[in-house]
């Protein structure tokens, strides 16, 4: 019998995403092959300190913790990149190669959401320590994490999207009314204001005047030093999964119907509060030739910030002129149970279990071909 794979999953995290990433990580560990992986689950508080397996546990439902009590042991250690991350790469402190149980894991999956994890800074540790993971590299994941970087990327590959501004936090406390000019003349309202570098919906607003745009860029700015305002369309929100390296494919799409929602746009609570004022129905009711356009659009979307493993990019077909635009791309997209990205795949044959076999598989094979790489001019 095939040894087990060790599996990290670390979760949680520094960010407004925080709650999302649990959930995430309880789904995943549900689901989850446990005749081919052994998991270890690694937490981040709120504050950045990293929790042993035996603390992390404790975050997650009674159900999953008793799925993980034959791979949790009992010891109090935190989870550290050890000094020379070399020979073990992940592991408890305290422990060194040789000690008794002991094995460094096989590949960690980084179900973190928002910043300090799915923005680059996670991967780049991960990367020192030459563990393979589950995702997009440090490039995609930065990229993937700035809306503004990400849109100037999509417009590079020619990809259509709504217009947009954006200006620093700094900014908008030295000239407030100078920046709302400017949006008013640029963009007009409704608009949706947002944080950069955020996502789940956390810190965005829909602005219809000078008074409720204020507002709304006193929220974001809380969150981020970069906003972005993006000009209000009605439209139907399309989302298409991507899972790949080299190759990637996409899923069929999803579209979210509002039935009655007093924000006017999918707020934290409309996604992760089963309220019953939104349905995620998938396949998407498109015709055939838009379902191949928007899957098409959604590969070429994570290839425009070179992508790996797994992202959801989302779209608005607009009402007004049957205009396809893209929105933006998660690289880490939420993985709950009323998350839109294993819907997806599901609808389209692939198991929530499946997909996270391929992702693992995805990820070795990503580590595997950077090995190739030369680190010398020998």
């Amino acid at each position: 019998m095939a040894k087990k794979l060790r599996v990290g999953v670390i979760f949680g995290g520094r960010s407004g995403e925080h709650e999302v990433s649990v959930r995430s990580a309880g789904s995943l560990i549900e689901a989850i092959d446990r005749k081919k992986y052994d998991v270890i689950p690694i937490a981040i508080s709120q504050e950045g300190k990293w929790l042993s397996p035996p603390d992390a546990a404790r975050l997650l439902p009674q159900s999953v913790q008793k799925r993980l009590s034959a791979t949790v042991r009992s010891d109090t250690a935190s989870a550290a990149i050890v000094s020379d991350p070399s020979p073990t790469g992940l592991m408890a402190l305290g422990q060194s190669e040789n000690s008794p149980g002991s094995r460094p894991l096989d590949v960690v999956f980084p179900v973190l959401h928002g910043p300090f994890g799915e923005d680059g800074t996670l991967q780049g540790l991960l990367e020192m320590a030459g563990i393979p993971y589950v995702g997009c590299g440090v490039l995609a994941s930065a990229c993937g994490m700035d809306k503004v970087a990400m849109k100037q990327l999509f417009r590079v590959a020619g990809l259509p999207m709504c217009r947009y501004t954006w200006f620093l936090r700094s900014r908008w406390q030295s000239d407030r009314s100078g920046v709302t000019r400017t949006v008013r003349r640029e963009i007009g309202f409704p608009c949706f204001v947002k944080p950069a570098n955020l996502g789940s919906s956390v810190g965005v607003s829909r602005a219809v005047d000078k008074a409720s745009f204020e507002r709304a860029v006193d929220l974001a700015a809380q969150y981020d030093r970069k906003i972005i305002v993006e000009e209000g369309v009605d439209a139907r929100e399309i989302e298409c999964a991507v899972l790949g390296n080299d190759e990637p494919e996409a899923s069929l799409p999803g579209e979210y119907v509002v039935h009655d929602n007093s924000a006017g746009f999918l707020d934290y609570a409309e996604k992760y509060t089963k309220t019953g004022h939104v349905e995620f129905v998938v396949p998407a009711p498109l015709s055939k030739a838009l379902t191949t356009r928007v899957r098409r659009m959604a590969i070429k979307a994570f290839q425009s910030v070179d992508g790996a493993g797994l992202a959801r990019v989302d779209f608005f077909f607009r009402r007004d002129t049957k205009e396809l635009i893209v929105n933006e791309l998660n690289t880490m997209p939420g993985l709950t149970e009323v998350s839109g990205f294993p819907k997806m795949w599901a609808a389209t044959g692939l198991s929530y279990t499946k997909m996270l076999d391929r992702l693992i598989a995805l990820a070795l094979e990503r580590h595997q071909e950077k090995a190739m790489n030369k680190t010398t001019r020998a």
